[in-house]
């Protein structure tokens, strides 16, 4: 743990001198490509972190990590010094962004095999054509004797295209008294909105020194008061409500490491 908040503060450190060197290079000039590169190089492990909160999503790490990426040469185009907020409290709603767009975008709802995807463009490819020469819909016989296939193979592609089409919650009841898609669903879990921010809390909270870190963790997921606190710790109250006041304030501005 020491380890890791130790490269933090040294990657904070490069990053801040990086951006304070970047700001005074004329854009588009080999040095400050020069120093562009290694703010990406110096953040990739932020982008790392961002990834893996998304690796049950059943695609390669390896796109993710390199859409977050993205994602990071975004902000550190838009990242402004002067704002007083450190990089990667600014960064990381950039990239996790970037990352939901990839998914929302280019990600298909159910994982489709290779072959069966093949065989999914065969067959809209002879269903247009024969749509054209018989001014109908074609039957699935009629594709099957065309691409000299098996019907099953022919209604196995048909369902892997389903594939690539996402209903609307909107969509229309099969019955007027039917629930729709909308209906069928579960609630809306309230704590869905707190996820970014929690994942940021806990990115900042492990970068506090280890006593500050206890303390936080003693009052807001132990319930502690300050008094039980104090005397589990063995230190005055007054010194816990003055250490709990200066890590939510180091939180609060991203800063953890500031004395």
């Amino acid at each position: 743990m020491a380890a890791a908040r130790g490269r933090g503060v040294k990657a904070r450190a490069l990053t801040q001198a990086l951006f304070e060197r970047l700001a005074a290079l004329e854009p588009g000039s080999p040095e400050h490509a020069r120093v562009r590169g290694a703010l990406i190089e110096a953040n990739l492990p932020l982008v790392r972190y961002v990834a893996l909160r998304f690796r049950s999503r059943n695609e390669p790490m390896e796109d993710v990590i390199q859409v977050g990426t993205i994602g990071l040469i975004h902000a550190i185009d838009r990242f402004d010094l002067g704002r007083g907020v450190q990089f990667p409290t600014f960064a990381m709603p950039t990239i996790v962004g970037e990352i939901r767009r990839y998914f929302r975008d280019n990600v298909r709802g159910v994982h489709v095999p290779r072959r069966l995807h093949e065989r999914w463009a065969q067959v809209r490819a002879a269903s247009e054509e024969l749509t054209a020469a018989l001014g109908r819909a074609p039957t699935t016989a009629e594709v099957a004797e065309r691409l000299q296939i098996a019907e099953e193979e022919v209604a196995a592609g048909v369902e892997a295209g389903h594939a690539f089409r996402v209903s609307s919650l909107d969509a229309a009841r099969e019955r007027e008294d039917a629930p729709g898609l909308i209906d069928r669903l579960g609630y809306e879990d309230p704590g869905l909105a707190g996820v970014e921010h929690r994942a940021l809390v806990r990115h900042l909270l492990v970068q506090l020194p280890e006593r500050e870190r206890r303390i936080l963790l003693l009052r807001y997921y132990r319930n502690l008061t300050q008094s039980q606190i104090s005397a589990e710790l063995g230190v005055s109250q007054m010194h816990i409500s003055r250490l709990l006041a200066r890590s939510v304030t180091r939180l609060r501005t991203g800063n953890p490491s500031d004395a």
